[in-house]
């Protein structure tokens, strides 16, 4: 099980920061702590905090009293594991969404450099940056890394975690990029504390948080509202078809009459001003399942104005903020 990290080591070493290392049939050890390896993926996690499907694979029991009580909020854990098993293909709207977030960042640069894809998700992005670096770090918390496994199979350059954003065993400096869109505004703590936090681990961060609607009109801070009311009670639902319908539901009835709305009105050149259209109008149906399934299912969600991201430069020397969709998502450097 161990095999595909045999010519890994010192890439190990580096991104754990100790000579340390040791690689067994079915774990590896850093210092003296074991690491199960399941289906070529790390598991960094403490068994209170296993999936699962995790607790299933190592045979070993995880009692609903340990896992209601730990940091890592198990709804979510859930919700994005579930998630991208839902949505697990790359889609070709995935590529044009990874030039949109990359515009700031000049990839030859990354040629030579580790990259970490930090709240990986099912590997989407990393899929199109895998023949860009030398080294690629993938690392999520839910089960969604194995779908990133199998989306990168054939990538030799890549190395999968399973493991906390909060609380990674890795050192200082292991990366030459990092990037993590759209994860850090699911986390219970203050989204743009995490991103002064992540400044330890690489010299160069690409963060994508959820925009505070403030640059747009008022009534997609109205719509917003409702949809909030809504998805408070609905996150509490864990049945899979049952998302699976309210996620079909929400597509047919509220974004698709949004975007057909947007291109009623483009001929007036007010299609900017319909909540959803700038960025759905080019997507496809099982696109847009994907996010109504995130927008709807997620018990935490931070949003943050382009004003309090500024306010990183007092951590970082500087902060780039993309003026593209999607918003906000901005470069920091040290």
């Amino acid at each position: 099980m161990s095999a595909y990290y045999h010519d890994k080591l010192p890439l190990l070493e580096k991104i754990f920061g100790t000579s340390r290392i040791t690689l067994a049939d079915d774990s590896l050890y850093v210092r003296d702590t074991r690491n199960p390896i399941i289906h070529d993926v790390i598991v960094l996690l403490a068994p209170e905090h296993y999936t699962p499907f995790v607790a299933k694979e190592l045979q070993v029991t995880c009692s609903p009293a340990s896992r209601s009580s730990h940091k890592i909020a198990a709804d979510i854990q859930y919700s994005f594991g579930e998630e991208w098993q839902s949505y697990s293909h790359i889609l070709k709207e995935h590529q044009q969404e990874f030039s949109q977030y990359f515009d700031i960042v000049n990839l030859n640069l990354l040629e030579r450099q580790c990259v970490c894809d930090l709240g990986c998700g099912n590997g989407r992005w990393s899929f199109f940056l895998k023949d860009m670096c030398q080294t690629l770090i993938l690392v999520d918390f839910s089960d969604a890394i194995f779908t990133a496994r199998k989306n990168l199979d054939g990538a030799d350059n890549c190395l999968f975690f399973m493991g906390d954003i909060q609380s990674l065993p890795f050192a200082d400096d292991f990366a030459d990029f990092l990037f993590c869109l759209g994860v850090l505004h699911h986390l219970p703590t203050p989204c743009l504390d995490e991103v002064r936090t992540l400044k330890r681990f690489a010299p160069q961060l690409l963060i994508f948080l959820y925009y505070a609607l403030d640059n747009r009109p008022i009534h997609f801070r109205f719509l917003l509202r409702c949809v909030t009311i809504l998805r408070r009670n609905l996150m509490t639902i864990h049945s899979p078809r049952l998302r699976q319908l309210i996620t079909t539901l929400g597509t047919y009835l509220l974004y698709l009459p949004l975007i057909y709305l947007g291109y009623a009105l483009k001929p007036f050149h007010l299609s900017s001003h319909v909540p959803l259209f700038d960025f759905y109008h080019d997507k496809g149906i099982e696109r847009i399942k994907q996010d109504v399934y995130d927008r709807f299912f997620t018990s935490i969600e931070q949003r943050v104005s382009r004003a309090q991201i500024r306010q990183l430069r007092d951590t970082f020397s500087s902060v780039t903020i993309s003026d593209n969709l999607s918003y906000w998502h901005f470069l920091c450097k040290r």
